[in-house]
């Protein structure tokens, strides 16, 4: 049998999960027992069965399969103890997996009508995320999103909302759901107030379209990270343009597939970007639907892109120097890394 060092031991950064997405499909199925919640067939055979649901996203009419089963997941978060659930629930898994520190994504408005108005949702997040924090030991903070199909004045009013809760655990600002809808550049003023307030700017690009959406991130938003920015690879100037500015991308391998983005695993151009010198930190962007966690994504990294330990040893380096961790955290993670590369493997 091959001797290998056990990835879920391995320090790290996680730098894409989203809220909704982070739940566990035992507590989903709870809260839409709890609430009377009408789940759909297909989102009720995927968290039973624990195969991810077939979809291809890259269509509309798949984004929009996608977008529902989300949803449906999202509507049964309807009371603060849930939201404390579901954080701490992240939280505990996050550190099953070797992960020292997590950045939540979320959209407060999401919650917002159920929470009594955007503030208390935004509130009851960040109270949820620092006793989880405290309880678990894990480094946690959150990145508010705004979202591309909404308004871009919705926007700006969640990156007011985030810039003033930055000194309460919000550390960024972001930009989801389809990239083919809504152009980066409507969105450049909500992402100007929340560099100036001195938050991270890291929209989703180069995901389910090409390399020009990365390029729009970077050009219009000024993007510090991407989310995903897989499609780069397509781009060898794009690919040195991320290297030489240190731009870190946030792909989540097993999402890619689940959404058709690429076939396989081994499709997804993981040894091309780091190759090409762009920090990357891998991420389980959705586990609720996607089957799989974080420690996962590395595994898909060594065993269907043969990276070898010292090559994994490096991935979780760039997660933690991508992070918005302070430096006390990153130091104590990066030395683990090294300590993780130096113990002896096991069977």
């Amino acid at each position: 049998m091959e001797r290998v060092r056990d990835l879920s031991e391995l320090p790290k950064a996680h730098l894409h999960l989203h809220f909704t997405g982070s739940m566990r499909p035992a507590t989903v199925l709870e809260l839409a027992d709890k609430y009377g919640v009408r789940l759909p067939e297909a989102l009720i055979g995927a968290l039973t069965s624990g195969e991810p649901p077939k979809l291809r996203a890259t269509d509309e009419r798949g984004w929009f399969r996608f977008q529902r089963l989300y949803d449906a997941a999202r509507s049964c978060v309807r009371e603060p103890e849930d939201i404390q659930r579901l954080v701490r629930e992240a939280a505990e898994e996050d550190v099953r997996d070797g992960s020292g520190w997590l950045e939540i994504q979320v959209d407060p408005t999401s919650y917002a009508p159920r929470l009594g108005g955007l503030i208390p949702a935004l509130e009851i997040i960040l109270d949820a995320v620092d006793t989880a924090s405290r309880e678990t030991g894990l480094g946690m903070r959150v990145l508010v999103a705004a979202n591309r199909m909404k308004h871009p004045l919705d926007a700006r009013t969640l990156a007011r909302l985030a810039v003033r809760y930055a000194d309460r655990g919000v550390v960024g600002f972001g930009l989801s759901n389809d990239e083919r809808r809504g152009l980066a550049r409507d969105f450049d003023r909500a992402f100007h107030i929340a560099r100036e307030g001195g938050l991270l700017s890291a929209p989703h690009g180069g995901e389910l379209t090409g390399p020009a959406s990365v390029r729009d991130c970077l050009d219009d938003l000024h993007a510090t990270r991407i989310g995903h920015g897989v499609r780069a690879a397509e781009d060898p100037r794009l690919l040195k343009r991320l290297a030489d500015r240190g731009i870190t991308c946030e792909v989540c391998p097993a999402s890619n597939v689940a959404l058709g983005v690429y076939e396989k695993p081994e499709d997804v151009p993981l040894r091309t970007l780091f190759e090409s010198g762009v920090p990357l930190a891998l991420g389980a962007d959705d586990p609720l639907l996607f089957g799989s966690r974080l420690a996962a994504q590395y595994e898909i990294a060594r065993h269907h892109h043969a990276f070898s330990d010292a090559e994994l040893a490096e991935l979780a380096r760039q997660s933690v120097r991508g992070s918005a961790a302070p430096a006390d955290t990153k130091e104590r993670l990066l030395a683990g890394v090294d300590e993780w590369l130096s113990e002896p493997v096991s069977a």
